[in-house]
């Protein structure tokens, strides 16, 4: 390698860091003056609360989806927190299935078992990605919601009710917390109970966490109590849990890594050696036991995910 290839590679390396740089600066800038979380912004643009609440309600989910028998992948899809669009979903899909189609067909030929694979593995990459999206936004939720307690702690202390202590979290607190709180807020401004927008918002967030705060706010209107101090008192428990819980993955993060590690490594020797060998497979794909032999590969690879993820996740 030349110096005028060095200096053109350096050079390169420069311009896309600094484009880079600029990009992350103007972005930073443009979310400092946006409203602080989803449903302000609505608000904002609408001009009137209950439209921003009417607008925040069908962003979640599938509405073709609610009632019946899919209530709880709707629930599951609402948990996501993404502003889905069945169009654009059934897109995403198909796309994503050409694309496995084709991936498959190169490896092992066109026919019926490129096109199981490819709509398995659409299935399951969507799948995956949800579970993922979900389980990102349910964490960062549970480490909101202690600071979240603390603003109604100290709102009720200062003398407002439990309803205006609620505003307070959604006028102040960035998503996903600030629009949860802001929809169970709005849902008890127009007419619901409180028990009732409990309910409602642990149904649309899913973290398990929320029900001791759902459960001490019921039992503190139907019995009365010092609500600060409970409220208080469960804040730093959480963050206790929170503590340990971030202890349990530093212990565990070995055999998380490893897991990884060995779910990655036959994909990528198969495609480096279909990369330097592209007929290296070619001996051995018209057998008929290839293909149930792939299908049981994927089979085994999957429970061996689950026992290891089983191994290194579990509750405190």
């Amino acid at each position: 390698m030349n110096q005028l290839t060095i200096f053109a590679f350096v050079t390169f390396c420069a311009v896309v860091l600094a484009i880079q740089a600029l990009y992350w600066t103007m972005a930073e800038r443009k979310r400092s003056r946006a409203a602080i979380n989803r449903r302000l912004v609505l608000e904002q643009e609408s001009g009137n609360a209950r439209d921003a609440f009417e607008a925040l309600k069908r962003e979640r989910g599938l509405s073709n989806l609610e009632g019946g028998r899919f209530t709880r992948l709707n629930e599951f899809l609402v948990q996501t927190g993404l502003r889905l669009d069945e169009r654009w979903l059934a897109a995403g899909a198909f796309g994503l299935s050409v694309l496995y189609f084709l991936l498959f067909a190169i490896a092992f030929g066109f026919g019926i078992g490129a096109i199981v694979l490819s709509i398995l593995s659409s299935g399951l990459s969507l799948i995956g990605a949800a579970l993922y999206i979900r389980s990102k936004r349910i964490r960062r939720f549970a480490e909101q919601l202690p600071d979240a307690i603390d603003v109604v702690v100290r709102g009720v202390k200062a003398g407002y009710p439990f309803t205006v202590a609620l505003g307070l979290v959604a006028r102040e607190m960035p998503d996903p917390i600030g629009s949860e709180i802001g929809l169970a807020s709005d849902e008890i401004a127009f007419g619901a109970d409180i028990r009732t927008a409990l309910d409602n918002l642990h149904r649309r967030v899913g973290e398990s966490e929320l029900l001791y705060l759902t459960m001490a706010i019921k039992v503190q209107t139907e019995t009365g109590g010092n609500l600060a101090e409970v409220l208080g008192r469960l804040a730093k428990l959480m963050r206790d849990r929170a503590m340990l819980a971030l202890k349990v993955r530093s212990i565990t993060a070995e055999g998380r890594m490893s897991a990884v590690i060995l779910s990655v490594f036959p994909f990528i020797i198969f495609g480096v050696v279909s990369f330097l060998r592209h007929d290296y497979y070619s001996g051995v794909s018209d057998n008929p036991i290839f293909f149930p032999s792939v299908v049981m590969g994927f089979f085994l690879l999957i429970v061996g995910n689950f026992i290891m993820y089983k191994m290194v996740n579990f509750k405190v």
